[in-house]
């Protein structure tokens, strides 16, 4: 597979077996995001976790500081009196069953999705449709609740929804390129926070097996681990 000319020049910039102090990780991710629209910064990070075990799955949501630089469109299925108050939230869309029929049909325009609960039998059928695009409400990334008002304020300030793949991995957006290197710094050290919070008590040994920096069209820079646990507890 050739490599785009932007990425093979990126990948030369550093030297990728080294692990880097966060600070030099964003540092070089700002440099090398040189595409003509302005790149997402994600995190990629491999646990030493059994995600087969449900006990070992970690997953959660977090509203990281200064956001994730994306406006998040959200569609709201309720009924009422909730309807008013979701619209008086900011959401972009609200409604019911015009909802549900569209997304029958394929409709799919739009990066969150909010339920209440009295909604979720109809919203349940709409499951093979909206699980695999990962925009089924669920409870447990609290985009199933009466208290609309709240979770569309999250989602709008760059609330963002992690979860263990099926080999450990968990890849999330954390800011753009262009964000000041102290915000990325700061949204990426509360996002590892987050993971050693959420750590299960049942995983043994090393817990992170990888961490690493990337922008859209650049390769991932490697994390020093030990150093950045480090510094988190000064």
């Amino acid at each position: 597979m050739k490599l785009p000319k932007r990425y093979k020049a990126a990948a030369e910039s550093f030297d990728r077996t080294v692990r880097y102090s966060l600070p030099e990780a964003v540092d070089i991710v700002k440099k090398n995001a040189t595409a003509k629209f302005d790149e997402t910064v994600e995190v990629a990070a491999r646990l030493g976790v059994d995600p087969r075990h449900s006990e070992q799955q970690v997953r959660g949501t977090i509203v990281l500081p200064h956001g994730i630089g994306k406006s998040v469109k959200v569609l709201v299925i309720t009924k009422g009196e909730r309807e008013k108050e979701a619209k008086d939230a900011g959401a972009d869309l609200v409604g019911a069953e015009e909802y549900i029929a569209k997304i029958k049909e394929g409709w799919l325009d739009v990066d969150k999705i909010v339920a209440t609960p009295d909604m979720m039998s109809e919203v349940g059928k709409l499951g093979k449709i909206l699980g695999p695009k990962g925009l089924m409400p669920n409870p447990k990334s609290g985009t199933v609740t009466f208290d609309v008002s709240k979770t569309i304020k999250e989602l709008k300030a760059g609330k963002i929804e992690y979860r263990t793949d099926k080999v450990g991995n968990i890849h999330v957006p954390i800011g753009k390129a262009s964000f000041d290197k102290e915000k990325l710094v700061e949204n990426i050290t509360i996002f590892i926070k987050e993971l050693v919070r959420t750590r299960p008590a049942s995983a043994k040994g090393q817990y992170f097996k990888n961490l690493s920096v990337s922008s859209t069209m650049s390769p991932g820079v490697k994390l020093d681990v030990q150093a950045l646990l480090a510094a988190m507890k000064q």
